[in-house]
């Protein structure tokens, strides 16, 4: 079974993201998988990156950790809520701080597209929000799957990603 990185991105401890992911991961063990646990708000790092891409900032201790994780990783799940269409402001600074060129994709001269670095690992996004699901399909057009599905996770794995989602409407 493949070694799973639960990255849980709600503020609260005991919110029903929390009994989700703690059930997810007891599932996942049970099944066999060894599998690791990051509540990124436990995790102390600036989360704005300063520079863009223009300058390289130094990772944090607790970041560089994560990145180490998911290098091991060959899964990856995040579980948190959806909240004014997008995830917590948690979940979108470590993207911003750990998703970076030269580590989860690169730009190749005479190519449109980057190269994805992070190729191999499949993924599951679990999200919750208080709005029924034919609001966030149909209305908002499912920006979370956009937004992590093509933009971020099959950005850095080159490919179609192999995502699978999880709506609860309920926070």
């Amino acid at each position: 079974m493949p070694r799973a990185l639960l990255l849980y991105g709600h503020p609260q401890p005991d919110s029903f993201n929390d009994r989700l992911a703690t059930h997810y991961a007891r599932g996942y063990r049970d099944a066999g998988g060894e599998l690791e646990r990051v509540d990124l708000t436990s995790l102390a790092f600036d989360p704005v990156l300063r520079h863009g891409f223009a300058a390289a900032q130094d990772l944090e201790p607790d970041l560089a950790r994560v990145r180490d994780a998911i290098e091991r990783a060959d899964h990856l799940v995040w579980v948190f809520p959806t909240w004014w269409a997008s995830p917590p402001a948690i979940v979108r600074a470590l993207v911003d701080r750990v998703f970076l060129p030269g580590w989860a994709f690169r730009y190749e001269p005479g190519q449109a597209l980057p190269k994805g670095l992070l190729a191999g690992r499949s993924a599951r996004v679990v999200t919750t929000m208080d709005s029924p699901w034919w609001w966030y399909a149909l209305v908002l057009r499912r920006p979370i799957r956009t937004r992590d599905g093509s933009a971020t996770l099959a950005f850095a794995a080159s490919a179609r990603s192999r995502s699978r989602w999880c709506t609860a409407c309920a926070s």
